[in-house]
């Protein structure tokens, strides 16, 4: 099953005529293709699903959908292997 996630954008910048950003979900950080939210800037908080930014979502309600998220312990596996590759 897959989920789109909220995370915080740390950096953008442009690749071949893709704007991509590295983005910030709790203490994993991945890349995301950022041209689907072009109005997304550095700070702003977006939804991410199979590597795109699909919409910008205010502060609040992207940790209420982490925190769900985490109580549920769908994030659980994605920490863990992030922790044994590092």
């Amino acid at each position: 099953m897959c989920l789109a996630i909220p995370g915080r954008i740390l950096e953008r910048s442009g690749r071949d005529g893709t704007a991509w950003g590295r983005i910030q979900f709790g203490g994993i950080m991945r890349e995301a293709c950022l041209d689907f939210v072009p109005e997304a800037a550095v700070g702003d908080y977006v939804i991410v699903h199979v590597g795109f930014a699909i919409s910008v979502v205010d502060r609040a309600e992207a940790e209420r959908s982490f925190a769900l998220l985490q109580s549920m312990g769908v994030l659980e596996d994605e920490l863990r292997s992030d922790l044994e590759a590092g």
